[in-house]
């Protein structure tokens, strides 16, 4: 995932949060943004599933 352009929340402080990136439209990858190096899991699921927790998460009026 070389090259992959990482975004993390303007609100995350205490770098412990996710970051996203897209891997093509169709598709996101998400990661620990404690770990940065290459070495972890990270998850990828639909950009339609993004769209719909990030919908929802903002819904709740969370904090984040």
């Amino acid at each position: 995932m070389t090259g992959t352009h990482w975004r993390r929340s303007t609100r995350s402080g205490g770098g412990e949060c996710v970051e996203a990136a897209a891997l093509s439209p169709a598709s996101v990858a998400i990661r620990d943004s404690k770990d940065t190096l290459g070495d972890f899991p990270r998850l990828s699921i639909p950009a339609n599933d993004w769209t719909g927790l990030i919908t929802t998460i903002k819904a709740w009026n969370l904090d984040l």
